[in-house]
């Protein structure tokens, strides 16, 4: 199984607003610091705000922001809704299955069965299981503390 780009920049994203929760933050500071493009990061912040994962805000002082609090995201959800689209195997296709064996094919069920137990382990996690604590994260993901000219 193959996580898309589009759920990666999504956890991405969500991390990056669970560690930065004080403030608003802007979608180039979130490409910046997760190595991902505007345009990529645009559509998933629409995506993820439409689903209520995010809050947006327009104009000057805009910006982005969790829209639930961290222990209500369940990154199983995030997963499913943001791959939901994308089939596992051309067999799980609705429109551009043409595969021969779908009818008698005894590998589907199985596929299906993992991709359950995928999300199941998924299901487990919450966004703030993610976040909370995690030093290295926080490290990675907090904002750049500027020096005071004094210091300098």
């Amino acid at each position: 199984m193959r996580i898309t780009k589009r759920t990666n920049i999504a956890i991405r994203v969500l991390m990056f607003c669970g560690t930065n929760q004080e403030r608003l933050v802007t979608k180039s500071e979130i490409a910046e610091r997760c190595n991902t493009s505007e345009s990529h990061l645009a559509q998933v912040i629409n995506q993820l705000a439409q689903l209520g994962y995010l809050d947006t805000q327009r104009g000057r002082n805009g910006g982005i922001r969790l829209g639930r609090k961290m222990s209500q995201i369940v990154i199983g959800d995030v997963f499913r809704t943001i791959e939901s689209s994308t089939p596992l195997a051309e067999c799980f296709a609705d429109v551009d299955n043409t595969c021969p064996l779908t009818d008698a094919c005894r590998l589907r069920p199985a596929i299906a069965d993992a991709a359950e137990a995928f999300y199941a382990r998924l299901d487990q996690l919450t966004l703030d299981e993610l976040v909370c604590d995690n030093a290295p994260l926080m490290a990675l993901l907090s904002p750049i503390k500027c020096p005071h000219p004094q210091d300098a």
